[in-house]
């Protein structure tokens, strides 16, 4: 059952009307105090709300909420409920915790106190490639006689199995990782560091449920198996892509990091900005289509900050409208085959890019392979990739009337080869 909060909420926490985190979304994630080992938590404005002295208080109830160590170990109907506790005990006429000092000095902290982590403790991680216009803006670079999409794109979600071992919270830097390059004119590869560092604007979904290996999921179920939904940067080398994806698709190029944002957004807090995805042309085989609208409309930015800047440079803003494939048939294809999908498992949608130049999601399409370079404003620095230096930081949020759901930032500061 969904818990959608009226746009006219307040809050006894005032939130400015832009913030990313108002009442109306109260998204979940980990920022442990330094006082408490219990790390689950929910943010509002520029608060965070421990769900772990709630259950101590007696406000959650225990025995229906056993599992606050880690709220992966929930399904979406326990993080709905929980959520309506939090906005009750947070509306602006309940006093109940408002006016308890003592209480809410426990309860209520700065999120400049918590340390915040990665929200989910990842066991699978997929990345797809649903974004078409980068996937076409990709095939016009590498396969210029070729139509720009191969001819399974549109009846299937093409992805691969990427390291979930490497996927790291916002904030956490990126290190430039060394593999094998091979130029055009050489005869033989080399081995260094990247010279095409890039970053990837993406949308992703974590998993609260599983199946029996052998069992296959439905488009239908993709509901009770949601837990909510992140900011994705999906770092690639692309020179060193180039060279080794042929025939069975990226390695070292993508495995050395994915950074997402740390606060989880419920579908719930979703719910009011659903909109229908792109004509689907031909019309997907039948276990791809799903009865609901699941794409949403969040408007999602991309800015680089670098050594010698005071203030990042937006250099891309899309939607992630834009997506070919949805999130429900992402996960429909990922189980078909009756994989086992379990709790915590990541899906990462593939680079969003829109049709403009400004609206793509990789320097690989923003600089066309290089060719004309982004220039910083503020130092008239040059970049056609990442130097080293340089932060990447992504954004998104949906726009209601009145209040905004956002995602806030996934960041990453880009270091030296060792």
């Amino acid at each position: 059952m969904s818990f959608i909060i009226r746009a006219d909420a307040k809050s006894w926490i005032d939130v400015p009307a832009d913030h990313h985190f108002p009442i109306q979304n109260l998204p979940f994630g980990v920022g442990c105090p330094t006082t408490h080992p219990e790390c689950v938590c929910i943010r509002i404005g520029d608060q965070v709300l421990h769900l772990w002295t709630l259950l101590d208080a007696g406000l959650i109830p225990e025995e229906e909420f056993p599992m606050l160590c880690s709220f992966q170990d929930m399904d979406r109907g326990h993080m709905s409920d929980i959520r309506k506790i939090a906005y009750d005990l947070l509306r602006a006429d309940n006093p109940l915790l408002r006016d308890n000092e003592a209480l809410r000095d426990q309860a209520v902290t700065s999120i400049d106190n918590a340390e915040i982590q990665i929200p989910v403790l990842i066991g699978a991680y997929v990345d797809f490639y649903s974004g078409i216009n980068h996937a076409s803006n990709v095939g016009k670079m590498f396969r210029p006689d070729m139509p720009p999409l191969l001819p399974n794109y549109k009846e299937l979600p093409v992805g691969y199995n990427g390291r979930a071992s490497s996927v790291m919270v916002s904030g956490e830097p990126v290190r430039r990782p060394k593999g094998q390059t091979k130029d055009a004119s050489a005869e033989r590869p080399s081995f260094g560091p990247t010279k095409e560092l890039d970053f990837e604007l993406e949308m992703g979904f974590f998993t609260g449920r599983g199946n029996v290996l052998g069992e296959p999921v439905s488009i239908d179920d993709f509901t009770d198996y949601l837990l909510g939904f992140v900011l994705v940067n999906d770092w690639s080398a692309r020179d060193m892509q180039r060279w080794e994806y042929q025939p069975l698709g990226p390695f070292l190029a993508k495995s050395f990091g994915t950074s997402i944002s740390p606060w989880v957004v419920t579908l719930d807090a979703l719910e009011p900005f659903r909109v229908a995805g792109p004509k689907q042309d031909p019309q997907p085989l039948e276990y791809l289509r799903a009865k609901e609208n699941w794409h949403f409309n969040i408007e999602l930015e991309v800015s680089i900050h670098t050594e010698k800047m005071s203030k990042p440079q937006v250099v891309a803003h899309t939607n992630a409208q834009e997506l070919y494939w949805s999130f429900a048939q992402q996960f429909a294809h990922q189980g078909v085959n009756g994989t086992n999908i379990e709790p915590g498992d990541l899906y990462a949608s593939g680079t969003i890019s829109g049709t403009e130049p400004g609206s793509f999601g990789s320097l690989l399409e923003l600089t066309w392979r290089g060719r004309d370079a982004l220039v910083m404003e503020e130092t008239g620095e040059k970049r056609t990739f990442l130097e080293d230096g340089d932060t990447v930081i992504m954004t998104g949020w949906c726009q209601g009337e009145g209040y905004r759901v956002g995602f806030g930032t996934v960041e990453g500061k880009v270091l030296a080869a060792v």
